[in-house]
């Protein structure tokens, strides 16, 4: 080999380098690792979210629970003396341990068991205050509203009508029958107005709620009869 061979054999290689792009080895770690850190960090991410979201679900149910319980002792203290009025001995009033450890299994599950279990006590405790409020008329205060209310503005509805058909029994197409028709025009407003406050009265409602008074039946039922047992004595007087 001569010399100038072997210069051109040793420089060939330092020009090929200089003038291609650097290969990147194929076992390369860094791309690996950096795809491995990117889902690890998205996972932790992740992670991260949910127990966020399940830390704010948590106070929000333990915040509901402490409400609840606070709205359930407001209710439970004027029935607890409303029942020792009422004679109950006060022993009755507070709970024996069976059911104390009763209850304290029922909210082991955390804070949606517990939130669970004090809104079944508020159920409890309305149901307790409506059967105290109907003062001995417990079960009709449950019917349906309608039925109910007829209790109420049936007998006012047929008072002043069972009074015009006595008088016109008595004085016959005499003047007082007259007397007694003018006298029972408004008659249906006044029975209806009783009944009125009489149903709210004898059924009052739970609070933050409007009695149920069914104002339109109501009426029809102080009207209805009133009504009929005017058109009835007229024509009997003018038959007459």
């Amino acid at each position: 080999m001569t010399r100038s061979q072997s210069t051109a054999a040793t420089a060939g290689p330092g020009r090929q380098r200089a003038a291609g792009t650097p290969a990147v080895p194929a076992g390369d770690p860094v791309p690996a690792a950096w795809a491995d850190y990117v889902a690890a960090a998205r996972q932790l991410d992740g992670v991260r979210r949910e127990a966020a979201t399940a830390a704010s679900e948590q106070a929000r149910t333990v915040q509901a629970a402490r409400d609840e319980l606070a709205a359930v002792r407001t209710r439970l203290a004027p029935q607890e003396a409303r029942l020792r009025e009422l004679g109950v001995p006060p022993i009755s009033l507070v709970p024996t341990p069976p059911e104390l450890t009763e209850a304290s299994r029922s909210m082991a599950g955390g804070p949606a068991a517990v939130l669970a279990a004090v809104r079944d006590a508020r159920r409890w405790a309305y149901a307790a205050d409506d059967t105290l409020a109907a003062r001995g008329l417990s079960r009709v205060a449950h019917w349906p509203s309608r039925p109910r209310n007829l209790l109420v503005y049936g007998p006012l509805g047929l008072l002043a009508p069972l009074l015009l058909v006595v008088v016109h029994l008595l004085a016959g197409s005499s003047p007082l029958t007259v007397l007694a028709l003018v006298v029972g025009l408004p008659a249906p407003a006044v029975a209806f107005g009783l009944g009125w406050l009489a149903v709210g009265r004898l059924f009052p409602s739970r609070p933050g709620e409007r009695a149920d008074r069914t104002a339109r039946f109501g009426a029809l039922v102080c009207l209805v009869p009133a009504v009929v047992t005017t058109a009835g004595i007229v024509l009997a007087m003018l038959a007459a």
